[in-house]
This record gives C-alpha cells, sequence and structure tokens, in this order.
C-alpha cells in the first residue's frame, strides 16, 4: 500500500467535461494508506481459496427478483465485451456488451476461457458486495469517491488526468485505454487488448498504479449528483462522512429488474474508454454502477484509514 498524504482540502469534480462531474467543490479528505494497484486475479484467488467466497455471478439468480427478465437469463452469468465489426450507434450499448452464462472472475471470457497468464492482471467480473467481502478478509475498506480522486489527483490540483493537462505528453502512452475508434477499431496489438498486467504503466505521484484505464473500480459512495448549491469544506458533497450531503440522490436505477437497485460510484476509466465514446480515465470522471452488475472491465482496490507509523 501507499500512504497518501491528506489532513487538507483539494479541489473535487470538474466542469469541462460530463454534467455528471459538475460543480468543482472544496473537499477535506484525511491521510489513508491505499493499495498500490487494483486487486490481482492471484489474490482475490487466494481469498475465495481461503474463505470458500462465492462471487454474485456465480451465484443463481432468484426469478422472484427479477419478475421482468428473460427467464433464459437468469442463470449466473456477467457482462463480457464484444467489439463490433464496424462502426455502430454509440447510444446502444447493447451492441458490444452481452451478459454471458458462466462468465465470472474464473472465466473472464465466458465458458471455456482460463486465468491463464492473468494472475498480474486486475480481477473483474466482481459485483460490489465481491469488493467489499475480500475488503473485509483483508482488514480494509473500499475508499470513498473523495479518496479516491484525491489519490487519483497524485498531488497534481485540477490536472485533466492523472498525470497532467495533455492526453498523451511527450507521445507517451501513459494508461491502458482504447486507441482507436471505439468499439469497433481496437489498434493495439492483439496480445495488449483488454486488461493489463497491473503497473505496466507510470505511476502517478503517490507511486499508485492504474489510476487511469485498464479497469473502473468501485468505491464505498451511492451514486448521487452533486448540488450547485452543496456545503462547502469540510464536508463537501460526496466527501466523507456522508457522501449523500447536498446531492441530488440518483443512486437507484428505475426500471431495472426487481426494482430500484441501488447503484454505487466506480472511478478510473478501463481498457474500454477512449475520446471518440468515454473520455473518462480522468480523476474528476464518475459513473454509477448497479450494486448487483459485473463486467469484463470492472474492479477495485483497498484503503486502510490508520495513520504511518
Amino acid at each position: 500500500m501507499r500512504w497518501v498524504p491528506g489532513g487538507g482540502t483539494f479541489l473535487m469534480g470538474s466542469a469541462d467535461f460530463y454534467p455528471e462531474e459538475s460543480p468543482v467543490r472544496t473537499v477535506a479528505v484525511d491521510g489513508f494508506w491505499l493499495d498500490e494497484h487494483p486487486v490481482t486475479v492471484a489474490e482475490f484467488r487466494r481469498f475465495v481459496r481461503e474463505t470458500g467466497y462465492v462471487t454474485v455471478a456465480e451465484r443463481p439468480l432468484d426469478p422472484a427478483q427479477y419478475p421482468d427478465a428473460d427467464r433464459a437469463l437468469l442463470v449466473p452469468g456477467s457482462l463480457v465485451f464484444y467489439p463490433t465489426r464496424g462502426p455502430v450507434d454509440l447510444r446502444d450499448v447493447s451492441r458490444w456488451w452481452r451478459y454471458t452464462p458462466g462468465a465470472s472472475w474464473r472465466h473472464p471470457r465466458g465458458p471455456g476461457s482460463t486465468l491463464h497468464g492473468l494472475d498480474r492482471h486486475p480481477v473483474t467480473h466482481v459485483a460490489a458486495a465481491d469488493a467489499d467481502a475480500y475488503a473485509a478478509w483483508a482488514g480494509k475498506e473500499l475508499p470513498t469517491e473523495a479518496e479516491w480522486e484525491f489519490a487519483a489527483r497524485g498531488g497534481l490540483e485540477g490536472a485533466v488526468f492523472t498525470w497532467g493537462d495533455e492526453m498523451v505528453p511527450a507521445g507517451r502512452v501513459m494508461a491502458n485505454t482504447w486507441q482507436g475508434e471505439f468499439p469497433w477499431q481496437d489498434l493495439k496489438p492483439p496480445h495488449k487488448r483488454g486488461t493489463s498486467p497491473v503497473a505496466s504503466f507510470p505511476p502517478n505521484g503517490y507511486g499508485l498504479y492504474d489510476m487511469a484505464g485498464n479497469v473502473w473500480e468501485w468505491t464505498s459512495d451511492y451514486f448521487a449528483v452533486p448540488s450547485k448549491q452543496g456545503p462547502a469544506a469540510p464536508h463537501g458533497c460526496c466527501a466523507p462522512p456522508n457522501p449523500r450531503v447536498g446531492c441530488a440522490d440518483d443512486s437507484t436505477v428505475p426500471g431495472e429488474p426487481g426494482g430500484h437497485i441501488p447503484r454505487r460510484v466506480i472511478k478510473g476509466g478501463s481498457h474500454l474508454c477512449a475520446p471518440n465514446y468515454c473520455l473518462r480515465y480522468r480523476p474528476a470522471a464518475r459513473q454509477g454502477e448497479a450494486v448487483d452488475t459485473s463486467t469484463a472491465h470492472l474492479g477495485f482496490r483497498c484503503v486502510l484509514r490508520v495513520p504511518p507509523g
């Protein structure tokens, strides 16, 4: 883990990209320890072996909780990304995401796929409860949204990216993101597509790896839209201890099978983020993800709130 020195305030959010990131507000964060990189497949495997834990994607679904869902899909599985053959309507995510029965952290591409060669890759296909369970086993917690964003900035106040304001500084590739036109034109060599081993790209100013791209990461905060009338520091919107203070509640997903499914904030973007579709591999970027959802591009890292020494 790396020590992230807090004890002050920082400017959280952005007014320059997506509306859910605005307004920029002053937020206070105490110091904390954060995992140097996302939890890996090898680390998650150890947790499962020692506890016998079964992830959400591996559990049977209760039809009573999903009365309007296609019964054929009420089997254990997870969302897998499938590139399209050409340009498609970017408003229709079903063109590249498919619920795949049998997909899980053990079988990231679905039945028949394995974890061979992926020990140092971030674990994926983990729902919020899975991340919480691992964190509790490890004696840690998930970071709040404010902690995650503060850490991702690496001491660069107000910078667009974890490394500064340039999208590609001096021609250097700084993160595992989509190269080409999403979701069909992937210009990376085949062996470099998808997730990458953790710490494959330069760390930020706090020595943290993969705070941009590779996989989205769960936080402990429920998703809400920051209020323009939100309180000032030290309890700005979406800062500890109450992430809903001063926020317009938008933490559920109306119309989802089973009713209103709570959403949590995910941060960091992933290897599927591209400027033509999802310029969200930035510290201020945020999305709400249903807590029962797992995908091929979503993982997590943990926090420990004890002083250094």
